[in-house]
């Protein structure tokens, strides 16, 4: 009798506990590389793409690049699109009406918002977000302070915030920090006023979210070990013992990485494009998490072409210098996948 009564007891404490539902929510980022319409903008240096310009930038290779993008974003998905999308080298609004209107992402029911920088180029980041995934709230684009040259136009840092199925907020950054142009030492200063400038921002939300839960993402134009990213965004290696108010690299161990980096350059692989998330991110306690054996860099054969100059193969790009190639980018996307626990009410 005693053992009978134990075992129910045993059953109804189980049947008691709060049941919950597990749902994917996967995160693409991903450096589009030059994602221009065909018209002249007057304020900005986009005469190469342009069908009178150098690079011949006529509208059947545009909608073309569109379809290519569109083919990587559903490919990413696999069984569904991504809920999350930051977007690189994006010029303006036209090119991401067309993107989710005239493309088969028109049937995934994506939204969007961009910044509108200085950069001398013309070129945006981006978010594309699935509103039954992602209740969108507001977004801010914020200039980078520069405390070396005064009037350096680059892009701006995108910030959009919004609710997640678990209710929770989750602040998203979509980032392009300044190139390397004219050398990595020669212009890392002004990687990191980019990086303080973003640092500030995270800083001020941790003061301000009860629980908070940030997600950044975009090309850094640095390696994870580069001081911008170590040092003045503090960003470290993912922990076992995360601390809600630190930031973590996802693509900080190249060890536990499926491959080499998400550009190349001179044959040699970097990883420039990085996921970085705050602490509570990374906790299996909290209603969302980081599925850490998602995290990746998107590989499939399709984004690759045989590398004739150096060896092996590389990003198959729309231009290769000036000659075009018809492909996608000359960055790989990353993908991470977090779990989301909902809880089930009778």
């Amino acid at each position: 009798m005693i053992k009978t009564l134990t075992i129910i007891i045993y059953v109804l404490s189980f049947i008691t506990q709060p049941i919950s539902a597990q749902l994917d929510f996967r995160v693409m980022s991903y450096n589009v590389e030059n994602l221009f319409d065909t018209n002249d903008n007057p304020d900005k240096n986009d005469n190469d793409f342009l069908p009178t310009g150098n690079r011949h930038w006529t509208r059947g290779r545009y909608y073309h690049k569109l379809q290519q993008i569109a083919k990587v974003i559903s490919a990413a998905g696999e069984w569904s699109t991504p809920a999350l999308v930051g977007l690189c080298e994006v010029e303006n609004d036209s090119v991401l009406i067309h993107l989710l209107n005239r493309t088969p992402l028109k049937m995934q029911h994506y939204h969007y918002c961009m910044t509108h920088g200085s950069d001398t180029r013309g070129i945006n980041t981006a978010l594309l977000y699935q509103r039954d995934k992602f209740g969108y709230i507001g977004h801010q684009e914020h200039p980078v302070i520069f405390t070396r040259k005064q009037h350096k136009h680059t892009r701006n840092i995108l910030h959009v915030w919004g609710k997640v199925l678990t209710s929770d907020t989750l602040d998203i950054f979509v980032c392009h920090l300044p190139s390397r142009y004219g050398g990595e030492k020669e212009s890392e200063a002004d990687r990191f006023d980019a990086a303080r400038t973003l640092r500030n921002l995270c800083d001020s939300l941790m003061q301000i979210r009860a629980t908070p839960q940030l997600l950044i993402m975009g090309d850094f134009n640095d390696t994870p070990e580069n001081s911008s990213i170590t040092r003045i965004l503090s960003a470290q290696p993912v922990s076992t013992a995360p601390d809600a108010s630190s930031l973590y690299n996802l693509f900080a161990d190249r060890r536990t990485l499926n491959f080499p980096g998400t550009h190349k350059y001179q044959g040699e692989w970097s990883q420039l494009d990085q996921i970085i998330v705050s602490g509570n991110l990374i906790d299996n306690d909290s209603r969302m998490y980081v599925i850490p054996e998602s995290i990746r860099i998107f590989t499939p054969e399709f984004l690759f072409t045989k590398d004739k100059t150096w060896h092996g193969n590389r990003p198959a790009r729309t231009y290769y210098g000036f000659k075009y190639e018809g492909g996608y980018s000359d960055h790989l996307p990353l993908i991470t996948d977090f779990l989301l626990s909902l809880p089930i009410e009778d």
